[in-house]
């Protein structure tokens, strides 16, 4: 479990990544959303990655 919560937040920061660069690509056109979502998601699979595996 604590190898697929660390997986999970891995993939959504390189999603994270993407979206800042297609943000940006447009000249802000594009929605934050598409940066914002997976950092959200990123954070809240390291906090549980941290709370299973004892690292404080």
């Amino acid at each position: 479990m604590k190898k697929g919560m660390l997986t999970a937040s891995i993939f959504f920061i390189i999603l994270t990544f993407i979206g800042i660069a297609y943000v940006l690509a447009t000249n802000g056109r594009a929605n934050a959303g598409y940066a914002i979502i997976p950092m959200l998601f990123a954070l809240i699979s390291i906090a549980a990655y941290r709370k299973h595996s004892n690292i404080s």
